[in-house]
């Protein structure tokens, strides 16, 4: 087994990247309604039917069930991306992904980048317009499900879609396609994703668009994929802080910079 390995030449190709990317769309979508249709059957069986299925949709323990399915979701995802990228456990994980500090970016310029990249997504959130999504409606369905989508911002989200779209993917495409074509397909993937979600919302998938070129471009200078995962987390981080302050202080003025903080989590998580 080689000493040494170079993350922008992975021992998988396109199509298994491609793959992966498919397939964790896929249990974003299955996992939770595997989770959710029996206690959906149960309050149907329950309740009247025309009542229960109109309520459904708010109901928030469901809403709640469905974000909790985000953990099994994750993990099965981590899974499938260890699978592809060591082989079943044949080569070593983190060297071949890329997970080290590239040269001449370390912490502190994950720091620096994640903070203009907040004041440049809030910038693009203003100017192309922010309106209300179907996202605003589940953070405000119960404090149970704000403070587990807080959990998840911070705690799993940035390091599963870094490692599947900055990881796996890009790195797949890198060789196929070349530098400047595999940032704008893994930029243009992961807005997709969104954009079912956020498409009456410019301003949000301006923001989910910046964010996503930003981190590719990242990874394509850095070739490694820990500088991304860092600043996407300090990225969801600073929001969720401004976001938790506005729950536990909304007799306090949070500010305009917090209040766009905490507008932008609401929008693009």
């Amino acid at each position: 087994m080689r000493e040494a390995f170079n993350p922008d030449d992975p021992p998988w190709g396109a199509g298994s990247a491609l793959m992966v990317w498919v397939a964790s769309i896929l249990l974003m979508v299955f996992v939770p309604l595997f989770l959710v249709i029996p206690y959906m059957l149960y309050r149907v069986g329950a309740a009247n039917f025309a009542t229960s299925l109109e309520g459904l949709a708010k109901d928030p323990s469901i809403i709640l069930v469905s974000i909790a399915a985000t953990v099994p979701t994750h993990l099965l995802t981590l899974l499938l991306v260890w699978a592809v990228v060591t082989r079943y456990g044949r080569r070593p994980f983190w060297p071949v992904i890329g997970w080290s500090w590239g040269p001449r970016f370390g912490f502190w310029a994950c720091l620096a980048a994640a903070i203009l990249l907040l004041g440049g997504a809030v910038a693009v959130a203003k100017l192309l317009g922010v309106s209300r999504t179907p996202f605003d409606d589940i953070l405000e369905s119960s404090p149970y499900a704000l403070f587990a989508v807080a959990f998840l911002a911070t705690a799993t989200a940035p390091l599963v879609e870094e490692l599947v779209y900055r990881g796996v993917l890009y790195s797949a495409l890198r060789r196929a396609v070349g530098v400047a074509g595999a940032v704008l397909l893994v930029t243009f993937l992961f807005a997709l994703v969104h954009f079912w979600q956020y498409q009456t919302s410019p301003g949000t998938i301006g923001a989910i668009l910046l964010l996503s070129l930003a981190l590719t471009i990242v990874r394509a200078s850095t070739k490694r994929v820990l500088p991304c995962v860092v600043i996407h987390f300090i990225f969801n981080g600073v929001q969720v802080a401004g976001l938790l302050y506005t729950y536990f202080r909304p007799d306090k003025p949070a500010g305009e910079t917090q209040a766009a903080l905490s507008a932008l989590f609401r929008s693009i998580f």
